[in-house]
């Protein structure tokens, strides 16, 4: 018995600037949008701290002083689940520093 194989269109009809804010394209509202990007950014540097070091969850989460499911939590990038202060305080326990600037 032959599949009914539905085509789907996966061509792109929209690129994010490279200083533009996709939580923003994506229809946030201005107050939420700013905040999910800073999110963004700061798990975006952990979890390439943690592929860099070549780590396990595991052993991230010894280093990070928090739980591995929360380290799982950071690689599937589920901002919700963080305040920007958790997220800074990883990163300080890294040796990165973050730092903030207000245009």
């Amino acid at each position: 018995m032959r599949k009914n194989i539905t085509h789907i269109d996966t061509s792109i009809t929209h690129v994010t600037s490279k200083n533009g804010n996709v939580f923003e394209d994506l229809g946030f509202c201005p107050q939420e949008t700013s905040k999910l990007k800073i999110k963004a950014q700061l798990m975006c540097q952990l979890s390439e701290w943690i592929k860099e070091n070549e780590l396990k969850q595991e052993d991230a989460s010894y280093l990070l002083q928090v739980t591995r499911p929360r380290v799982s939590d950071i690689m599937r990038g589920k901002t919700g689940k963080f305040t920007i202060d958790a997220l800074v305080d990883m990163l300080e326990r890294t040796g990165k520093h973050v730092t903030v600037q207000v245009q």
